[in-house]
């Protein structure tokens, strides 16, 4: 079953420290193969607290999800979004497909 890995930025505090997740994050897909749904495209919140932009990444499972999450590499990448940022991210499993 597929599984979504969801990031929504809420506030960016630094954004030179935004450029090197940006960098370091990419870096970080390799090996991992997401696919992305969704990368800061045009957006409107429809209800809820403003945010600036969206990321959603589609994985085979949640395992997989969770292993690019929790990889040195993103974990490394993480660093400089928690300097850079304000976000919420999470993973919800996806459906089968029909």
């Amino acid at each position: 079953m597929p599984a979504y890995v969801v990031l929504t930025r809420e506030h960016t505090h630094d954004a030179q420290e935004m450029e090197r997740y940006g960098e370091k994050a990419k870096a970080a897909r390799e090996g991992h193969d997401p696919q992305p749904l969704a990368f800061y495209g045009d957006f409107e919140v429809l209800e809820g607290s403003a945010m600036e932009g969206a990321v959603i990444l589609r994985f085979p499972d949640m395992a997989a999800a969770r292993a690019w999450y929790q990889s040195p590499a993103y974990q490394e990448a993480r660093k400089h979004r928690f300097q850079g940022a304000d976000y919420r991210v999470f993973i919800v499993d996806g459906l089968t497909e029909a």
